[in-house]
């Protein structure tokens, strides 16, 4: 018997097989069966499922590499099929599996299990140092510690140039603009040190960030007295979020130009994104283009999909998760 935890949508697409039900209402899964069918749990890797670096929260085999001896000792032998009794074991039942197995699947593609936010906690210090040796990149697919996975809402993004980068800064303000990441990077920066927590589920704890508070970019353009809120927009065409001129203004908002010590990666967003450090992943914009003042909150492409306008972790979206600041 082995248990798999996949999105349910990326079992359905990719797995063709038995499976069942699992689950609560934020995070259905699925049960499905493994053995001979690690390139097709490899495509499902390429895809994600919700509004955050990481929204499948499967992980790629550079993580059963690192620690099977501590978390994996058992190869999946069959699917389970029907509902999962309330005393069936944790451990799954099976032969062992070598590390040379496992890194063999590595070279193959995937075979990912999802798990949750108290043992991803402890990822960071085993795996922060996986992605700089795996010339694969499905280190990069891993969201714990310092490495996060790429996700778009377009499923791909231009990537400008540094030189050809323009922040344009517009709507109810006094002196509407355009900065360039040269100006941006000779303004004031802030460093924060916080997790970055996603609606699904997954964290990543304490992750360096820098960048220039937006209340800076705000105070330069001179928001008009009817001016409430703030609409940012990514230069995908599509991912736009907002927050109020209130929450706007926190010291832990950022314009961020740097996360885990080195520039923003066009994987991560960059060469510019957003990060509001109290709130889930999503309301982190990535690629940002445009910050525009409004009279009032414009709900985002995640609200639109029935997320909550006010993302504070812990606080919303029906999750209780322990709030980042």
């Amino acid at each position: 018997m082995t248990r798999t935890w996949v999105d349910s949508d990326l079992a359905q697409m990719y797995t063709g097989g038995p499976y069942a039900w699992y689950g609560g209402r934020d995070q259905t899964r699925l049960i499905v069966t493994i053995e001979g069918r690690e390139d097709q749990l490899a495509a499902g890797l390429t895809r994600s499922a919700g509004p955050c670096d990481a929204g499948s929260r499967v992980l790629s085999t550079a993580f059963f590499a690192e620690l099977e001896h501590r978390f994996l000792e058992t190869r999946p032998r069959r699917a389970y099929r029907g509902v999962m009794p309330a005393d069936t074991p944790d451990r799954p039942e099976g032969a062992p599996v070598g590390r040379r197995i496992v890194l063999g699947l590595l070279g193959l593609g995937a075979l990912g299990i999802v798990t949750g936010t108290a043992l991803q906690d402890g990822l960071g210090t085993v795996l922060g140092p996986v992605e700089l040796r795996d010339p694969t990149g499905l280190a990069g697919l891993i969201p714990s510690g310092d490495t996060f996975r790429y996700y778009s809402v377009t499923g791909g993004v231009d990537e400008p140039g540094p030189r050809d980068y323009q922040l344009a800064v517009s709507g109810l303000v006094e002196r509407p603009g355009q900065h360039t990441l040269a100006d941006l990077q000779a303004m004031p920066q802030t460093s924060l040190v916080r997790d970055f927590q996603c609606v699904t589920g997954w964290r990543v704890p304490e992750v360096p960030w820098v960048g220039v508070q937006l209340a800076h970019l705000l105070d330069l353009a001179g928001p008009t007295r009817d001016a409430d809120a703030v609409r940012l927009t990514s230069f995908d065409g599509a991912y736009t979020e907002s927050l109020t001129l209130e929450q706007a203004r926190r010291p832990d908002v950022l314009v961020a130009l740097q996360m885990l010590g080195a520039p923003v990666t066009h994987d991560h967003g960059g060469p510019v994104r957003l990060y509001v450090a109290p709130m889930y992943g999503y309301k982190s914009l990535k690629w940002l283009s445009g910050i525009e003042l409004t009279q009032q909150v414009v709900p985002g492409y995640w609200e639109e999909q029935g997320y909550e306008v006010d993302g504070w972790v812990g606080a919303s979206n029906g999750r209780s998760d322990d709030p980042t600041s």
